[in-house]
Order: C-alpha cells, then sequence, then structure tokens
C-alpha cells in the first residue's frame, strides 16, 4: 500500500508500522473526524484463504464488543478493491517486547502498574466470554506516558464454543502458550492467566523463561519442564512478587489463580511490608500421576539401608531368642515358611543392589536444556539441576547476545546425553569489531565493496578536487586503525574531478510532508541549495515533522536557491494542577513497627507522574508523612491527551489516575 492512497475515499495511508503473516497496519489519517488511526489490511495472497478471513473478521467482531480503556478500539471495518480492512485507534509509542528492551530494569512499581493495566483489559474480555489465546508483550501497545492497550484479537475465540486447536496446529505465540496449547488441548481462561504470568516474568528478568532451537522444543519445555526463578535471576525481587509468576504459570490450570480478577488482587499486594518473608509457591501436591519417574540413587540406597535394617531386625526376634525352656517345639511347615520368607528378601535385596550398580555405572539419558541468553552462573546452576555438568568455557562474537550471555552448547540444545556428562558453553564475547585501514587515495568501488564485505554500511559524499581524479578517496570519518562495530556506516569523501563552470544545475523538489527537519537539512545540503524553516503548532502532525512547503512539491530549483519549509511544533499545551489528599495509615505504620526495631510514626510514600515532560516510571515526590497531606500535582497536556498518577504508600499503590485531563 503506497502512501497518500486513500482508502474508502476517507482513510489517506501515511506510512506503515507493521507487518504480520496475517495483515499488514498502516498508520492513516482520518479525513472525515481529522484523527491519526491505525488501519489493518488483510494481505492480498491471503484474501481467499477462508480461514484467514475467519481470523480477520473475528478479530473485529471480539474487539468491536469490548470496551475498556486498555484494549485497542474498532472504529470501523470494511472492504475497497477487495480489500478487507479494519479502521482501529492508533497508539502512538511502541509495544511492551520494545519498552522491556529499552527499559529494563524496570521499577517493580512500573512492572506492577502495567500488569495490572493489561490485567484490567484480560479481565473485561474475560467478562464478555472472550479468551484472547495470544497474549505477549508484542500485543500490547504502551504509549509514552505508560498507558498500555491490548490489541490483536484475531485468534480469540468465544469461551463456550470449542477452541480445541486444528489437527497438528496450534494457535499463539509459542514462548507464552500454556501447557493445555501445547499439546493441543483445550484453551480456557486459565490458558490467558498463564501467559500473563510469562508476561511478568519476562518484565522482571528481561527474557523468557524457555529458549529452544524449535518452536516444538520450546512447547515441551512449556509443558515438563519447571519454571526458572526469577529470585535467581535477581534476588532482590520479593519472594511475593515471585509467588504470583509461580502461580499463574503452574503447569495444571486447577493450580493457578480462578480468575484474572484473583491475579489483580494478589499483585497489587506484592511489594507490600506484610509480605515480606512470605514462602515459596508451591502447587498442591496430586499424589502419583502415573507418569514415569526417575528416582535418585541415594534414595534408592537409602532405603535399601532400611531394609536390610528391618530384616535384621526381624531375623533378631524370631524363637530363638528366647530361653531354651519356654521355646515351642518349632513346626516343619513354620520352619519351611521362614526359608521361603527369607529367601524371597534375599532376592529382593539382590535385585535391589542390582538395579543401583545399573543406574551408577549406565547411566540414564537426559536432555540438554536450553540455556542460551543466561549468565554463565545461571547456566551452570541450570545444568546442575538437570543432572548436568559444566565443561569448557569458550568465547566468541555474537550479534544476538550480550556480552557475557551463554549463545549456544555443545553438545546443542535439545540433545539426548548421559547424566552428569560434562556440557561445553559458547560464551559471547559482544558485537564483532572491524578495525578500519586507510583508504585514502583509493577507489571508492574498491573500497566499498571491501568494506561491505566486512559487514560495513558506506556512504558517499562528493567533493569536486583539481587535483585529485574522479572517484578517489579524500577522506574518511573514521581515522585508521580504529575499531567499529558491524553494520556501522563509513562516511568516504570521494573526488567528483574539477568544477566546471556551467549553467546552475536544477533539482526537482520532492514532497517533505512528515519528514523530520534534520532529513530536509540533510536533503539540502546534499543537493546544493538551501533551506529556510518556521514553526506553526499542529495537533495532526507529530512535532518535528514537516506540515508544508515552498514552493510545491514538483518544482524546480536551481543550485543556491531557496526554499521554505514550515515545521510542527506540536500540539498547543495546557498547564494545570490537581490537588490530591493522601491518607496517613497507621496500620501501615504498625506492620512496619513489627518488623524494625525503631519507630517513626510515619508512612513512606512514592508518587509517579506523567505528562508531556514526566515520565510515569520516575519518582516524581517522595516523602514521609505522619497525618493526611495535600499535594498539588502540576500537569502539562497536549490537546486531546491525558496524564497519569500513582500514589505508592509503603509499597502499596492506594491511588491512581489513569485519566487525568485537567478538565
Amino acid at each position: 500500500m503506497r502512501a497518500n492512497y486513500t482508502l474508502a475515499g476517507r482513510y489517506r495511508i501515511i506510512r506503515p508500522l507493521g507487518e504480520g503473516g496475517m495483515a499488514d497496519v498502516y498508520l492513516a489519517h482520518d479525513l472525515i473526524l481529522d484523527r491519526d488511526v491505525s488501519v489493518k489490511l488483510l494481505r492480498l495472497d491471503l484474501r481467499d484463504d477462508a480461514g484467514t478471513m475467519r481470523r480477520f473478521q473475528r478479530e473485529a467482531l471480539a474487539a468491536s464488543e469490548l470496551v475498556s480503556p486498555h484494549i485497542v478500539s474498532v472504529y470501523d471495518v470494511g472492504e475497497d478493491n477487495g480489500m478487507q480492512y479494519l479502521v482501529m485507534e492508533y497508539v502512538p509509542g511502541t509495544d511492551l517486547k520494545a519498552y522491556i528492551h529499552d527499559h529494563f530494569p524496570i521499577p517493580y512499581a512500573m512492572v506492577i502498574n502495567i500488569m495490572e493495566q493489561i490485567l484490567d483489559a484480560v479481565a473485561v474480555a474475560h467478562e464478555h466470554g472472550i479468551i484472547h489465546r495470544d497474549l505477549k508483550p508484542q500485543n500490547v501497545l504502551v504509549d509514552a506516558q505508560g498507558n498500555v492497550k491490548i490489541s490483536d484479537f484475531g485468534i480469540a475465540v468465544i469461551s463456550n464454543q470449542t477452541s480445541m486447536t486444528q489437527t497438528n496446529t496450534v494457535l499463539g505465540s509459542v514462548h507464552y502458550l500454556s501447557p493445555e496449547q501445547a499439546r493441543g488441548g483445550m484453551s480456557t481462561k486459565k490458558s490467558d492467566i498463564y501467559s500473563l504470568g510469562i508476561i511478568l516474568y519476562e518484565m522482571l528478568t528481561g527474557s523468557v523463561p524457555f529458549e529452544g532451537e524449535t518452536a516444538v522444543s520450546v512447547a515441551l519445555k512449556h509443558s515438563q519442564s519447571q519454571m526458572p526463578s526469577v529470585r535467581d535471576f535477581d534476588s532482590r525481587i520479593p519472594q511475593a512478587l515471585e509467588n504470583v509468576v509461580l502461580q499463574a504459570t503452574a503447569k495444571r490450570p486447577e493450580d493457578r489463580y480462578a480468575s484474572v480478577h484473583d491475579m489483580a488482587v494478589d499483585l497489587q499486594t506484592a511489594l507490600a511490608p506484610e509480605r515480606r518473608g512470605e514462602r515459596h509457591f508451591e502447587p498442591a501436591d496430586h499424589g502419583d500421576d502415573g507418569t514415569t519417574k526417575i528416582i535418585p540413587v541415594d534414595q534408592v540406597l537409602a532405603a535399601t539401608q532400611a531394609t536390610s535394617a528391618a530384616a535384621r531386625t526381624t531375623m533378631g526376634k524370631g524363637p530363638s531368642a528366647e530361653p531354651a525352656e519356654t521355646t515351642p517345639a518349632k513346626h516343619p511347615r513354620t520352619s519351611r515358611g521362614r526359608k521361603i520368607f527369607l529367601w524371597l528378601l534375599g532376592s529382593f535385596l539382590l535385585l535391589l543392589i542390582i538395579g543401583v550398580l545399573w543406574l551408577w555405572f549406565f547411566p540414564g539419558r537426559v536432555t540438554v536444556p536450553s540455556v542460551s541468553g543466561m549468565t554463565q552462573a545461571r547456566a551452570t546452576k541450570v545444568l546442575k539441576q538437570n543432572n548436568l555438568a559444566t565443561g569448557s568455557i569458550k568465547k566468541q562474537t555474537s550479534e544476538t547476545y550480550a556480552s557475557g550471555r551463554i549463545i549456544k552448547t555443545n553438545p546443542k540444545i535439545g540433545s539426548q546425553v548421559k547424566r552428569r556428562s560434562r556440557i561445553d558453553l559458547i560464551l559471547s564475547a559482544g558485537r564483532p569489531k572491524f578495525v578500519v585501514d586507510d583508504y585514502t587515495g583509493e577507489q571508492f568501488t574498491t573500497a566499498k565493496r571491501q568494506l561491505e564485505k566486512a559487514g560495513l554500511k558506506v556512504k558517499q559524499v562528493k567533493q569536486s578536487s583539481g587535483d585529485i581524479d574522479r572517484g578517489v578517496i579524500i577522506d574518511q570519518d573514521v581515522l585508521p586503525g580504529d575499531a567499529v562495530y558491524k553494520h556501522s556506516t563509513i562516511t568516504l569523501t570521494v573526488s567528483s574531478g574539477p568544477k566546471k563552470d556551467k549553467a546552475p544545475e536544477q533539482v526537482k523538489l520532492p514532497d517533505f510532508a512528515g519528514k523530520s527537519q534534520a532529513a530536509i537539512q540533510t536533503w539540502a545540503d546534499d543537493h546544493n541549495v538551501n533551506v529556510s524553516f518556521s514553526d506553526e503548532v499542529s495537533s495532526r502532525v507529530d512535532q518535528g515533522s514537516a506540515i508544508r512547503q515552498a514552493p510545491a512539491v514538483g518544482s524546480m530549483l536551481a543550485v543556491g536557491e531557496t526554499f521554505t519549509v514550515v515545521i510542527s511544533s506540536g500540539p498547543e499545551l495546557h498547564s494545570f494542577h490537581v490537588d490530591i489528599t493522601i491518607p496517613f495509615s497507621a496500620n501501615g505504620q504498625a506492620s512496619r513497627d513489627s518488623s524494625s526495631s525503631a519507630s517513626t510514626g510515619e508512612n513512606d510514600v512514592k508518587i509517579y507522574l506523567a505528562d508531556q515532560d514526566k515520565n510515569i516510571s520516575d519518582v516524581y515526590q517522595e516523602m514521609q508523612i505522619s497525618q493526611d497531606t495535600s499535594v498539588s500535582l502540576p500537569f502539562t497536556l497536549a490537546g486531546g491527551k491525558t496524564g497519569r498518577y500513582i500514589v505508592i504508600r509503603d509499597g502499596k499503590t492506594i491511588m491512581t489516575d489513569n485519566h487525568v485531563t485537567g478538565n
């Protein structure tokens, strides 16, 4: 879909926002209501696929039934020239996956606030009988103020309809898939709760709990492997907060939270002082489920010793221990029965010892667990938990993994090896670097070929010269001998030969609408023309982007001439204050005093704000109060935008408003 195309005579396409397996998403402008929207277009190669069409229509139906400040609104659905489209609310910002990458580590209070918004949205869907089935950070949008909205109900189902996956097909993203979904079973509201637990795990650790070389290996780990501890990643994470992850991601659905609401209630007090020292969550013991289990050797040996001791005690209490005069005559049948018993007992002990020795000298086989992305210490611990040992440590550069993280193992992840085998770890030494040579005096084409072969990008800047032949490099922006990361850009100044006296060259003025001031200035410099900028308030065009230009698009400019561009200074801002009263809690103080020898008679209060200038993840104000305290919160907002505030007293959220408008 090209820019400036008007869909259905109403939605003018501005630029692409993303691509998916089912549809492509574009930023567009609603010409009737004068607002930006996002348009989801079903891919043309799938418009004849009945299954895909049903999923596309299901998303429109599911999302249109849900009204929540934390769910992306659907405005319109239709068809234009055979193209199926869905018009939705545009959420400027990023998705939660990118947010975690850019802001990790995220403050615990912010993690809880984001999760509460997600839980609120999922609760609304569940109340309407809709199961999302594909909850993951990529489907959670976060704006600049920290407001959260869930999108993509493309594989959602009504809970009273069958949600069994198709034969040999599992819908949903495998890294967030519940064990019952991975096995091709029924999706329920508790399947969504499992996915929410994985999202919370990722916000606390920066990565998903299970990795693998194939989707099948990851799905198997969700079904069979123990959930890694977030406190092993960071021991500062409160046990109460880890317990929320563990209960949400329990293997058995009946061990998870009964509802999203219950998970939200538990999460709300996870940082409260009274929950310090909480015990590690353990799911209920449901007894032997009939699955094959490996009994550790030390348990077998202990059982053998206990049995031998019992046999000796039994034999010591026989008739021969009584005085001779009271010993009755032995009946032949009784003596024969005792001999049979002792023979059976000896045979059992012999078989048990043979079994122990067999396990010791011929150990069983285990699967090499996924440790990619872990630190060396964490990987060593995981290997030990799987009855494996750490072998040699080698380092190599990596474009994917940060320095100090595990890239892969040898034998590879997922391989079957003997118990107690040593697993070699390949550790990332960071991104690869390239040492730049001196390319001055060489032909540009030759140097460009060498640099691109080394994984670098090359930019050419031409400069006239009467002394250096055309196409020869005059200068470079990286000094010879310096090391740069692969994929970096090196700028080479290349001779265009001597200047020629001729009529001024002319260039065609392109359309700069939506372009940044820096990009426009670069274009002007590259084409030897001048540009003059002016500012104008605009709620329709992003701040720093071009609104209009003169002369018009397509006009011809001579070298040295000047054109003008009007740049958006953003929407008009208005400032105001919101007055709140923070209540003092004597009960909260009593709880604090019970765990501390010193009593201050005060509550610890933290206030978080989000507006045009302030970010919700930063503490705006921190104070101690000993009575109800009034505070005036300053906000600066653009037209149509909303602000937020959160008040946390002694680790517990007591006040929040996600829609501050100043009206």
